[in-house]
């Protein structure tokens, strides 16, 4: 079960502010892979019920998980890149936009931990047209995380039919994990002023 998972270490940091452009890759990168993490294998966990541990030993099953975690997680980060920068720039003046180097920088690092060049590829395209169409001034306060979400919904290994019955319950479960995070974002950069 651990293989599937994130490095642990990715999750657990504790900040006590943002002070830096590390500190905020850090908090994108981290977050994320926690929001990823926890609601897809919730997801999976509460949907298959007993045989969880048979079928996430299951080759093929693994194999399905590993490639929804890493398309699922690509969203995830882009999500939380766009939102940080956007309540940065609207709420606390960053001139700087570094949100694409950013990006673009913590997916060519997750190389290492197993993100095929296919998904680095696709990420990369779709996060670029995205970051083209985003008002930087309003992107936080318009739904921010609704791509993840629905990446969630859409690349979780369930049944179809039994992921339609899920639609809402699926979409909640990350929106609420996703403004804990909101919520802990804004207490970590509420001194943080770039006037």
């Amino acid at each position: 079960m651990g293989e599937y998972l994130f490095p642990i270490e990715k999750v657990t940091s504790y900040f006590k502010s943002i002070k830096s452009k590390s500190d905020l890759k850090k908090f994108i990168q981290q977050r994320s892979a926690h929001v990823t993490q926890t609601t897809l294998y919730g997801y999976l966990k509460t949907r298959i019920g007993v045989k969880y541990t048979a079928m996430v030993e299951d080759e093929v099953f693994s194999k399905s998980i590993n490639i929804a975690k890493w398309n699922i997680y690509m969203i995830a980060i882009a999500d939380c890149a766009f939102y940080t920068f956007s309540y940065l720039i609207s709420e606390k003046n960053l001139k700087e936009n570094d949100c694409k180097e950013i990006y673009l920088d913590i997916i060519e690092k997750e190389k290492v931990n197993g993100l095929s060049d296919e998904i680095h590829l696709k990420a990369m395209k779709e996060f670029l047209n995205r970051y083209e169409k985003i008002d930087f001034h309003k992107y936080h306060s318009d739904n921010p995380f609704k791509e993840s979400c629905l990446a969630l919904y859409n690349w979780a290994p369930i049944a179809d039919e039994l992921k339609i019955l899920d639609k809402e319950i699926v979409l909640n479960s990350m929106r609420l994990k996703w403004n804990l995070k909101v919520d802990e974002f804004k207490k970590l950069t509420k001194n943080l002023n770039f006037d």
